[in-house]
């Protein structure tokens, strides 16, 4: 039996109707992943209070958590959790069997049940029961029988808090989570007791049940000769002088042992702690991080789930990845997945619901196991429900790595083709006013291949019923259609020498004349339509590439002094030049280059040629140009708004999509820029 829906209405900020939180599930492991405060605790909490936890917690519903839908309206009158259960066994269908509904899918009859929880607010005045007690009801509408506690006593679930005390729970006390945890474990609850009546032979400690080990330990404390000489004089001198001749008192001295099997079992688990050792072939004891101590903590856990067969087997978890370093989390997550595909005595599979915020688990975990959790919506990243193709999630669970992974998180997302771009534009960004980091914008570079893919995730199959994900997508990428006479600047081919025949076969690269008529604006179209849709949006570049782009629209000897540093960057580095010289040497280089003559095209594709025949490194070079730029808004060279002026309109529509539009300047007034919205950072 698993959760196959859970649906959510006036809780927290999910709202009700059209506003509700729907969320599909799959047997297995999900992970709800999204920025902070979209939703994913508000999830966990609703399962914890419909179904109970076995740390015997009980969570209570605050006046705070009916939905409020503006902030000067009334609370929502009431809380609807309810949770569609599937995938029941025999075992399951005779435990709840008066709860379940059948019903017609696909011509074919499924039991399913379906577990709906309400609790309302007491509009009684004057009453200090501000919650009336929830209800438990069954039925496709809510109208079969109420769920009694027995029932719900099956469907408690193992809860592992965010800020969770892992060495506590392993220490030994009363009530301790180890006891309540070992006491219903196959290896101790199925060993019976056969050391109920104590032999005067020797007995072999091996042999014995944990309550067998317990009275064999009571009859050697109460055998011991200390303990029998003060017996006697208590009994001789003390109690006998007191006595009836027909009514002796007499005194035993012993371990309590008068309770039922089952409470004396759970006082000696209590006595128990569980620690990790120094090592695998020695017990002596170590201390461990906070860590380690969270990994035993959910390996008990799940040493429980998978050994119980008359409970569900459902793991709730939030931040799993509590006080763990990058690589154990990733052991964690592969482990966690392998739990969840096994199967239990009972046929059964664990099911796993974690949230987290951790790009490392995310990068890691099947994509189809990711549900995107924003704005009080679940989106799954399941095949059906996104517009990534078969072949798309094979590529994305390849290449999906850590530093990619951080998508899920963001409030908008850039999506790059290269180092260059991925270098630059947080600085162009903070030199216009919209610091990535104030706006939340994560930057994920894909190195050349992919973009569409990437840009997919973020596209809904069925927008009209899933919604848009309300995440602004940019994508930027190159045109890759040179001016006709850039072949012979940039090196592409020798002087006097023809270009060849279009075919790929021939040469890989184009000129616009190869595009007559509409057909570059057609490439551009097409190359834009391959990743755009809902909230994504593709942004080609005007002329050709990045690097071209900015010389071409107003920073050629910008470009120009960063390509001649990057040629220049291991003389640097060995000191054997300086920084002014070569910055010399390229302003005279590229004022030769000005007073040719040189149209804006052939000028800008001599800036390029320094990238593409001179071996400049893009990389280095989009360092040394961000540079360049910082220090000239700290020099008062330039602003916000002279940059802008100087910048690819396609480069300035992509921030703008992801951080939002641009407010032009009114006319003369300079200093006061109302997109100015985080001032950029002083030096360089």
């Amino acid at each position: 039996m698993y959760i196959a829906e859970i649906r959510i209405e006036n809780f927290r900020l999910f709202g009700a109707g059209d506003q509700a939180f729907v969320l599909p599930l799959t047997p297995g492991l999900t992970a709800l992943v999204g920025q902070n405060d979209a939703g994913k605790t508000a999830v966990i909490d609703a399962l914890r209070l419909v179904l109970g936890t076995r740390d015997q917690e009980v969570p209570r519903v605050d006046p705070m958590d009916f939905h409020q839908p503006a902030p000067a309206a009334d609370p929502a009158d009431q809380i609807v959790i309810r949770l569609t259960f599937r995938g029941l066994t025999l075992a399951d269908r005779a435990a709840f069997a008066e709860f379940l509904t059948y019903e017609t899918i696909a011509g074919a009859t499924d039991t399913a049940m379906i577990l709906t929880w309400v609790a309302k607010r007491n509009a009684k005045e004057g009453s200090s029961r501000r919650v009336l007690p929830p209800e438990w009801r069954t039925g496709a509408k809510g109208d079969g029988p109420l769920l009694d506690l027995g029932a719900r006593s099956l469907l408690t679930a193992t809860y592992l808090r965010p800020l969770r005390d892992a060495e506590r729970a392993m220490s030994a006390g009363r009530g301790s989570r180890l006891s309540q945890i070992l006491q219903h474990t196959k290896e101790i609850r199925d060993t019976g007791n056969p050391f109920n009546k104590l032999a005067e032979a020797p007995v072999d400690p091996n042999t014995l049940s944990v309550l067998g080990l317990g009275d064999y330990a009571s009859h050697l404390f109460g055998e011991s000769e200390g303990i029998k000489q003060a017996r006697k004089r208590l009994n001789d001198e003390y109690l006998k002088p007191l006595s009836f001749a027909n009514d002796l008192l007499h005194a035993r001295i012993g371990v309590a042992g008068a309770q039922e099997d089952g409470l004396r079992l759970r006082q000696l688990l209590e006595k128990l702690e569980l620690a990790l050792t120094a090592s695998a072939d020695t017990e002596s004891a170590h201390s461990r991080g906070l860590g380690s101590n969270n990994l035993l903590f959910m390996a008990c856990e799940l040493l429980l789930l998978a050994a119980e067969s008359d409970g569900f087997p459902l793991l709730l978890i939030e931040e799993p990845e509590a006080h763990l370093h990058p690589q154990r989390q990733l052991r964690l997550m592969s482990f966690l997945q392998e739990q969840a595909e096994k199967k239990r005595s009972d046929g059964q599979h664990i099911q796993i619901i974690a949230t987290t915020h951790s790009p490392n688990l995310a990068s890691d975990l099947r994509l189809r196991n990711l549900v995107l959790i924003e704005g009080g919506r679940a989106f799954p990243m399941c095949e059906g429900k996104t517009k990534l193709s078969t072949s798309d999630y094979r590529f994305l669970e390849r290449f999906l790595d850590v530093t990619k992974a951080n998508l899920f998180f963001a409030r908008a997302v850039l999506v790059v083709e290269g180092d260059a771009e991925n270098i630059l534009l947080p600085v162009i960004a903070r030199l216009l006013g919209r610091d990535f980091h104030h706006h939340g914008v994560s930057v994920v570079n894909v190195g050349g291949v992919g973009l569409g893919r990437y840009a997919r995730v973020f596209m809904r199959e069925n927008e009209a019923q899933d919604g848009p994900i309300n995440i602004p997508v940019a994508c930027i990428t190159d045109l890759d259609v040179m001016p006709d006479n850039a072949p012979w600047i940039v090196g592409k081919l020798d002087e006097g020498q023809l270009i060849p025949p279009r075919p790929p076969s021939k040469r890989q690269w184009r000129v616009k004349a190869d595009f007559p008529g509409d057909e570059l604006n057609q490439r551009r179209a097409e190359r834009r339509a391959k990743a755009s849709g809902q909230r994504v949006e593709t942004f080609v570049a005007d002329e050709w590439t990045l690097e071209y782009d900015l010389a071409f629209h107003g920073l050629g000897k910008h470009v120009f002094r960063a390509a001649t540093l990057a040629i220049a960057d291991d003389r640097l580095n060995a000191a054997t030049t300086t920084r002014a010289v070569v910055l010399d040497a390229a302003d005279v280089a590229y004022q030769a280059l000005v007073n040719a003559g040189h149209d804006g095209p052939t000028l800008s594709s001599h800036v390029y040629a320094l990238f593409e025949a001179d071996g400049a490194s893009k990389a280095i070079g989009a360092q040394y140009l961000a540079e360049l730029l910082e220090q000239e808004v700290v020099d008062g060279v330039l602003n916000a708004e002279g940059l802008r002026a100087l910048l690819p309109p396609y480069v300035v529509a992509a921030i703008a999509h992801v951080t939002g539009p641009f407010v032009p300047l009114p006319a003369g007034d300079a200093e006061a820029d109302p997109n100015q919205q985080a001032a950029p950072e002083q030096g360089v």
